[in-house]
């Protein structure tokens, strides 16, 4: 059966948003782990002796907050994928305009919790670099995971907060075609409206069907 295009336009871009969640999720969660659980996002380091050490670090719910988002966006998008290949199956890809309205909604709300987390993680990472960067011990927050840190694996630590911070601005992006796609579907799927008689087209309409009126005598 063939889709349109914006129906195929919707399922491309649910499975790259729901691959962009898990990603965004996955790494912020295991740099998370590889420092005790603590949150490097706003954190502080200091040098301690030859190593590095994480002096002060953000509440462990702000990084929470950021894996929820980014799942719930994940999960969403899983969701109205396989919602919409069911739809393509079984109801000839026809959307109906309840689901269109529920989509809309929910899109629009992930698409502001989605900028909120990726602000979170833009900022939070930049605060954190720089932190790092005024120590003099390193010329790129990169060449710190080289580093030896006190009570952590540094390891790719900067490489997956990086991944986590572009895979959240991906997903926004992502979620506002979703949005923009959905809007032009909405709008093609508009009801249509009966011409009235103040309408230019009705006198056409009219005129075509039963003919313009002679001159009276």
């Amino acid at each position: 059966m063939a889709l349109s295009a914006l129906q195929l336009a919707q399922l491309a871009l649910h499975g790259a948003a729901f691959l962009c969640g898990i990603i965004c999720a996955s790494a912020l969660t295991v740099t998370q782990g590889q420092f005790g659980g603590h949150c490097m996002l706003y954190g502080e380091v200091r040098p301690n002796g030859s190593t590095l050490m994480l002096a002060a670090d953000s509440p462990a719910s702000l990084c929470y907050f950021v894996s929820a988002v980014a799942v719930v966006a994940a999960l969403a998008a899983f969701s109205a994928l396989l919602h919409g290949i069911y739809s393509c199956c079984v109801d000839d890809g026809l959307w109906d305009r309840t689901w269109l309205g529920v989509a809309l909604a929910a899109s629009a709300f992930i698409l502001f919790f989605l900028m909120v987390a990726a602000c979170i993680l833009e900022v939070g990472t930049n605060a954190l670099c720089r932190s790092v960067l005024q120590m003099k011990l390193v010329r790129s927050c990169r060449d710190a995971q080289n580093r030896a840190w006190e009570a952590a694996d540094s390891s790719r630590f900067y490489d997956n907060l990086y991944s986590a911070k572009a895979t959240a601005w991906v997903n926004f992006f992502f979620w506002g075609l979703l949005l923009a796609v959905l809007l032009l579907q909405r709008r093609q799927d508009a009801p249509f409206r009966l011409l009235s008689r103040r309408d230019p087209e009705w006198s056409a309409e009219t005129e075509a069907i039963i003919g313009g009126r002679g001159p009276r005598h």
